[in-house]
């Protein structure tokens, strides 16, 4: 961990560098600079970033599910590429489950690899089941997709299982 970084909410001003470090990440599906200003002023609260040196290094999306409130959904997970190897995903999935949420879920892909062990070791760290199940065929999806499995991490305590005593 640098010195330097801070986590926090991202401000509507932040919406073209979470765009500029999704394009950049080539693996997640890109959607509009509109999006993600919007995302910045109508989700702050359930997302996080990650600034140091005056920039963006990275960040996570989510949302409380409507009609499950204790359910944080991460929508996209991004790290610039120079940050990556320094653990800055799970520490912001961290900083995001430290608010009080239930269970975390996410969809993901088969071949990415990068979330599943992600997720995994946010799982095996809190002490909490994951459980994956076919959620979104590709069919669904226009063009080529391969299809979204749920993962649904949870019951999460109220601190990680490496923080506790009584573990």
């Amino acid at each position: 961990m640098d010195a330097d970084e801070v986590f926090g909410p991202p401000g509507i001003e932040d919406g073209r560098q979470l765009w500029r470090l999704a394009r950049d990440s080539k693996t997640l599906d890109l959607n509009s600079p509109y999006s993600y200003i919007l995302w910045c002023r109508d989700f702050a609260a359930t997302s996080v970033v990650v600034r140091s040196g005056g920039r963006i290094r990275g960040f996570v999306t989510g949302y409380n599910r409507p009609e499950h409130p204790g359910t944080l959904f991460v929508w996209q997970v991004a790290v610039d590429a120079a940050w990556r190897g320094r653990a800055l995903a799970g520490r912001m999935l961290a900083y995001l489950a430290d608010r009080g949420c239930r269970f975390v879920e996410a969809t993901v892909t088969p071949d990415n690899t990068a979330s599943d062990r992600l997720f995994a070791a946010f799982a095996r760290d809190r002490g909490a089941e994951l459980h994956r199940t076919p959620l979104l065929p590709g069919e669904l999806f226009p063009g080529d997709h391969e299809p979204e499995e749920l993962y649904r991490i949870g019951p999460l305590d109220a601190r990680p299982a490496s923080a506790s005593g009584d573990r």
